[in-house]
């Protein structure tokens, strides 16, 4: 939404500002000008990424266009599957987990939480590592290690999309520059024209330039700030799980363990103790 919202103030700034000074709008619908950045940068884009990375930079970018999924709320959730499963597990033993780990799609406790297991990377995230804790062959060190490993990986491909568009708008006012010299090649292949209409291809082949920087500046940038911020957001949900299961693989007990993911959350996003302590207490009473 502020996306849109960032959009139409750019354009109502500048070229209003432009219709203001007594600018002519008509002369800057260029469609030449547009085929050529645009179907330059397009072709540069695709032939720079692999097709998994052109399926994974489009999904961004649709992302971007909508709300974020990781409230308090959902968090809440994360915190409350993470206690259910740790109680259950300090109540009956590890063992007592490996039907949940091993089918989670017909866990009782996984099914209780669906906004969560939907992201079936995530799901997937803490069950193998619960798979681990089962088997006792890694101690604590030694997770935490692997999930670092996998936190990286998870990190540089969730930054993938924003690198690509970065790299698009840092080409897409060279793309411009292009377009504006095949103007003035135009316009020097026209100089027995009347100064007017030489005036008139002058300000064609600028429009180049100007078409260029404003989508790479006004379009392209505010993406990446968003894609990035995005991924931050998806990131945080594997690093209180992470916290978390470190916290249980360490003895404490798991509204402690609970206390310890709530305390690595985004300030807008985190419950207070009050909320989380009363959240703890409803599930213990189910």
């Amino acid at each position: 939404m502020f996306v849109i919202v960032g959009y139409v103030v750019v354009l109502g700034s500048i070229f209003g500002g432009y219709a203001l000074a007594g600018g002519h709008l008509g002369g800057l619908w260029q469609p030449l000008e547009v085929l050529m950045i645009a179907g330059g940068a397009i072709g540069a884009f695709v032939a720079a990424n692999s097709m998994h990375g052109l399926k994974h930079t489009v999904s961004a970018l649709a992302g971007c266009f909508k709300g974020s999924k990781f409230s308090k709320t959902y968090y809440m959730e994360l915190l409350g599957l993470l206690f259910e499963l740790l109680a259950k597990a300090r109540k009956d033993g590890l063992m007592s987990l490996e039907g949940d780990v091993e089918e989670p799609d017909k866990s009782v406790i996984f099914g209780k939480y669906p906004n969560i297991t939907s992201d079936h990377h995530l799901r997937d995230f803490i069950t193998d590592y619960l798979r681990m804790m089962v088997g006792g062959n890694l101690g604590a060190m030694e997770i935490e290690n692997l999930m670092d490993n996998e936190l990286e990986t998870h990190h540089h491909e969730e930054m993938h999309p924003s690198h690509a568009m970065s790299k698009l708008a840092d080409a897409t006012p060279a793309f411009g520059i292009v377009a504006a010299v095949m103007g003035v090649v135009h316009t020097m292949e026209s100089l027995h024209l009347p100064p007017s209409e030489l005036g008139v291809l002058i300000g064609h082949a600028l429009v180049g330039t100007f078409l260029g920087i404003l989508i790479s500046y006004g379009f392209f940038a505010p993406l990446v700030s968003v894609m990035e911020q995005k991924a931050t957001e998806a990131g945080k949900s594997y690093q209180v799980v992470k916290v978390v299961l470190l916290a249980s693989l360490n003895g404490f007990a798991p509204q402690t363990c609970v206390e310890f993911g709530r305390k690595v959350l985004f300030s807008t996003e985190r419950p207070s103790f009050s909320e989380m302590e009363e959240d703890i207490k409803t599930r213990k009473g189910k």
